[in-house]
């Protein structure tokens, strides 16, 4: 009970802190909305589809490229940067908060924040008709993984490469823009030569993508997307367990300073 009432202050803090500033979050909208029409309408044309149909299929490769990406990654890492310059850890060995609480909550603010732009995202792709074909549960499940593994990757990024917040813009633009392009979140990975396909494999976006297109536009189970969903489980795990290591090695670094 202590370790959850410690998590929901920390969360709490986060999001009103992000209310207050406001431009984060009015990007955080902005960003998603603007790639999903573009994306809509360009299939729309090119791909001769219905409106209905393209932005279906925008939807959630538009999630996890434009939306979940730049908030619960690049939102880490700058939480994570920003609790540093502001002698925020520091603090936190003189109180009673503890580390396990302090890691969960500013984990379970960015899934708040993922969780919104997911309403937001297929809100406006169904004001063009499009719907979520499979099931939402699973559809859920791969969401809720792809912010695990964000965070997760946030938080190794923001305690191991990022010392301060103008390194933030560096690094997410330097690991994150090429591995965006190649997970498919801007083009469609069946446009990709054979070469590209053989690298994107190791891609966590690649799979973070196909698994939820094929849950959400195509109607797959999981039977259909086995491959996606088991590496992009492995890379959740992973990325929790790396973020977590992260984390404790700062903290005793900190406490060294």
């Amino acid at each position: 009970m202590k370790y959850w009432r410690e998590t929901i202050a920390v969360t709490q803090r986060i999001l009103i802190e992000l209310l207050r500033r406001r431009r984060s979050l009015i990007f955080w909208s902005i960003f998603p909305i603007s790639v999903l029409i573009l994306s809509g309408f360009i299939l729309s044309e090119r791909a001769e589809l219905p409106l209905a149909e393209a932005f279906a299929y925008a939807a959630p490769s538009t999630l996890v490229g434009a939306a979940l990406f730049f908030s619960c990654l690049g939102g880490s890492v700058s939480t994570v940067v920003a609790e540093r310059e502001q002698q925020t850890l520091k603090r936190l060995f003189i109180s009673p908060l503890s580390g396990v609480s302090y890691f969960l909550g500013i984990f379970l603010a960015h899934s708040c924040i993922g969780l919104g732009q997911t309403l937001l995202v297929y809100t406006i792709a169904a004001f063009w008709g499009a719907t979520f074909n499979g099931s939402i549960l699973l559809g859920l499940t791969i969401i809720f993984m792809s912010i695990v593994a964000y965070v997760g990757l946030g938080f190794i990024l923001g305690t191991q490469l990022a010392r301060r917040i103008e390194d933030v813009n560096a690094l997410v633009a330097a690991f994150g823009v090429p591995l965006l392009i190649l997970g498919g979140a801007f083009l469609p990975a069946s446009l990709f030569p054979q070469s590209l396909i053989n690298i994107a494999r190791y891609n966590p976006i690649y799979h973070m993508n196909e698994a939820l297109v094929g849950v959400s536009s195509q109607g797959a189970d999981i039977s259909k997307i086995t491959s996606h969903f088991l590496f992009l489980l492995v890379f959740a795990f992973v990325m929790v367990v790396g973020g977590w290591l992260s984390y404790r090695r700062m903290l005793v670094v900190e406490r060294r300073l």
